[in-house]
């Protein structure tokens, strides 16, 4: 199993389609905090959608457009990452992001965040991480202003959810401007190569 640690006893762990019982129940926990800030949100409502969704993901991946984590104590599910998009030809991706709100404070976002980057321009030659966020979402711009992110612009109504439109501020960061900062130490290998350490 492909794993990196985030310290505290937390690991950023693969998120595949045998577990979406976990991430249907996870879902249904936390379905109040997620729905203002995550479409998947909505439609992930049992076990049977949870696996068309991570379905997806899986497909992403063996087409290498996009993969999908989660941030795991143990066996509970407190949050994930993904790469919504990913594209190495054109040398950019979208990173993104959620957490359960009793997870919050602990930097297991900013740490798995950190790590992703690292793997992308490090291991795969992403020249553009971008994030892409809800101008409401203080947590969220937080994290990105901690990854080094330079806020671009605002899109405004860009998509519906929910019944209404909604605006998205676009952050991202630079391979040179990560490199830079030092990114995470190097610590993201485990994440996208084929080897364990835990």
């Amino acid at each position: 199993m492909l794993s990196a640690p985030l310290g505290d006893g937390a690991e950023l762990r693969p998120l595949e389609p045998w577990q979406a019982a976990e991430l249907a129940a996870y879902t249904d926990r936390v379905r109040e905090h997620l729905t203002p800030w995550l479409p998947w949100a909505h439609d992930v409502t049992d076990t049977e959608s949870a696996r068309r969704f991570l379905r997806r993901y899986a497909e992403r991946q063996a087409a290498d457009e996009g993969r999908i984590y989660g941030i795991w104590q143990g066996e509970d599910l407190l949050g994930g990452m993904i790469f919504r998009l990913f594209n190495t030809e054109e040398g950019s991706c979208e990173l993104g992001a959620w957490l359960a709100p009793e997870a919050q404070g602990r930097g297991l976002v900013t740490r798995a965040a950190s790590l992703m980057i690292d793997w992308a321009v490090g291991a795969r030659g992403i020249t553009r991480v971008e994030w892409l966020v809800s101008p409401a979402n203080a947590p969220s711009i937080a994290v990105a202003k901690r990854l080094g992110m330079t806020h671009e612009g605002t899109l405004r109504s860009v998509f519906a959810m929910g019944g209404r439109r909604h605006d998205l501020q676009m952050w991202s960061v630079l391979a040179e401007e990560w490199r830079r900062r030092g990114g995470s130490g190097g610590r993201a290998r485990p994440v996208g190569s084929d080897h364990s350490h835990g």
